[in-house]
C-alpha cells in the first residue's frame, strides 16, 4: 500500500520559491495557545517550587492567574475551528498512514536521512505529539476543576485528581520542553509558523508527501 499524500493547499506564485504552510488562522490558534500554556507552566512552576514560590509571592495572584489561563486554553482551538483550513489541518493530524509506521521505525532506529522518513504536511511524530497534548490539556482541565471547586466532588476523587494534576504537569513540562528544543533546532519550522511560508526545498526534503 503505497503513502498517501495529503490534500493540496492553495498554490503559491508561479515562480516563487517559498510555498504557503499555514494561514493565519493556524498561526493565531498556535501562538495563542503557547502563550496560554506558557503562563500556566510558570505559574505552576511558581506555585510548586519553593524557591520560585519565595521570589514571586502573592500566591493568591498566581494561583488565580494559573486557574483563569488554564481555563482559557482551549478556548483557541474552538475559536479556529471557524476556519476551514485548520479544519483541514486538524484532520491531517488526525490521520495516519502506513508512511507514519515507516516514520517511526526510522525514528526510533535513530536514521535521519530524509528519505527513509516520509512525511505528508505533518510527520508522524508531531500527530504523536498534537494527541498526547491535547488529551493532557483535556485531563489538566478536568483534574484542575475538580480541585477549584472543592465542594463538587468527594474528597477521594480531589485527591486522586490533585496527584494526577501534578505529575502530569511534570510531564507536560517535560515534553514541552523537547518541543521547544526541536524547533530551535529547525529554523525553517520556526519560519513557517512565524511567517507562514516555507521554502519549496525545505518542504520536499522534510514532508516529501505534502503537495503545496
Amino acid at each position: 500500500m503505497s503513502p498517501r499524500a495529503d490534500a493540496p493547499p492553495t498554490a503559491p506564485a508561479a515562480g516563487t520559491t517559498a510555498v504557503r504552510r499555514f494561514g493565519p488562522a493556524q498561526r493565531w490558534v498556535h501562538r495563542t495557545t503557547a502563550a496560554l500554556m506558557g503562563v500556566c507552566v510558570l505559574t505552576a512552576a511558581c506555585l510548586y517550587v519553593p524557591q520560585l514560590a519565595q521570589l514571586v509571592g502573592r500566591r493568591a495572584l498566581v494561583v488565580t492567574v494559573h486557574e483563569w489561563s488554564g481555563l482559557a486554553l482551549p478556548l483557541p482551538v474552538l475559536a479556529g475551528l471557524a476556519s476551514r483550513a485548520l479544519r483541514a489541518d486538524l484532520g491531517r493530524l488526525n490521520r495516519f498512514g502506513p508512511h507514519d509506521r515507516i516514520w517511526l521505525r526510522s525514528a526510533l532506529r535513530r536514521d535521519r536521512r530524509p528519505a527513509s522518513r516520509p512525511a505528508g504536511k505533518f510527520n508522524a511524530g508531531q500527530k504523536l505529539y498534537a494527541a498526547w497534548i491535547a488529551g493532557a490539556t483535556l485531563v489538566m482541565l478536568g483534574t484542575g476543576l475538580m480541585m477549584w471547586f472543592t465542594h463538587l466532588t468527594p474528597l477521594v476523587w480531589r485527591t486522586s485528581a490533585t496527584f494526577v494534576h501534578d505529575w502530569l504537569a511534570l510531564t507536560i513540562g517535560i515534553v514541552l520542553a523537547g518541543h521547544i528544543g526541536m524547533a530551535l533546532a529547525d529554523p525553517e519550522a520556526r519560519r513557517g509558523l512565524r511567517t507562514g511560508s516555507v521554502s519549496r526545498e525545505w518542504a520536499e526534503r522534510e514532508h516529501p508527501l505534502w503537495r503545496p
